[in-house]
């Protein structure tokens, strides 16, 4: 079996269904739909269902949340509220960064409130509980960004490592890295590609390169991490890489 060969079984191996996964998000969407009223003007897949990314290990799903620019209350207050509103409605909410998680019927669903910045468009301030600020952000070209990058799969086998290995690597910033170092790569040499990902990763370069949101060149992606957990990526990809069989690497 080839290199190429295994790892697009390994691919295959962690496939979603997309249809349960959608089910049970409108399942839940009352929820929010109470919560926001009037002021929710839409929801939209934002991350890797949206994206082609998505991979069984990962959260299920992510839905933007898109506020009027009327909303009132800080952005804090209204990241808040929806954890709030999610406690009260009998869930366990998981706040993150710029998400609510929750889990139920053993999915995992992060919804992500925003506030529209004008009446029109996709721009959108958002509440960043790590640093305890705020972000412009656009998930339509993030969307964009990914899905016509030609590196699904690449991605795919990068996210799916890290969860195998256990990193704390968010999800965009490990998009962009991917696209980033494959940007003169082949299409379609997935073990090549794969592997000079790893390498990459495990170059003294990475934990110093900075990556921003292409929507908001002002956000600067890669510090999600701090410089500490971007050596842990380092260091795992570094012992990734001087494996000798890819059973070693992904399974």
């Amino acid at each position: 079996m080839t290199g190429d060969q295994y790892l697009r079984n390994v691919l295959a191996k962690y496939v979603v269904n997309e249809a349960n996964v959608k089910s049970e998000v409108n399942r839940l969407y009352p929820v929010v739909q109470r919560w926001g009223g009037n002021m929710l003007l839409e929801s939209i897949y934002s991350g890797s269902i949206a994206k082609g990314t998505a991979i069984s290990l990962s959260t299920d799903a992510d839905v933007f949340l898109s506020l009027s620019s009327s909303t009132t209350g800080t952005l804090r207050q209204i990241y808040d509220s929806l954890a709030s509103y999610f406690q009260s409605s009998g869930y366990s909410p998981i706040r993150q960064n710029v998400s609510i998680g929750i889990r139920s019927n053993s999915f995992k669903i992060d919804w992500v409130p925003g506030r529209r910045q004008s009446q029109y468009g996709y721009d959108h301030s958002l509440y960043k509980r790590k640093t305890d600020s705020w972000t412009k952000t656009n998930v339509k070209t993030h969307v964009s960004t990914v899905s016509s990058s030609n590196r699904i799969d690449e991605i795919r086998l990068t996210k799916i490592w890290r969860d195998l290995h256990k990193l704390d690597f968010p999800s965009f910033y490990l998009e962009l890295v991917v696209i980033d170092t494959l940007r003169y790569a082949t299409y379609g040499n997935l073990a090549t590609n794969f592997f000079r990902v790893l390498q990459f990763l495990a170059s003294t370069k990475f934990p110093n390169s900075r990556y921003s949101d292409p929507s908001n060149t002002n956000n600067m992606v890669s510090d999600d991490l701090s410089y500490f957990e971007k050596v842990r990526v380092q260091s795992q990809a570094g012992i990734s890489a001087s494996k000798t069989q890819w059973g070693q690497i992904v399974w």
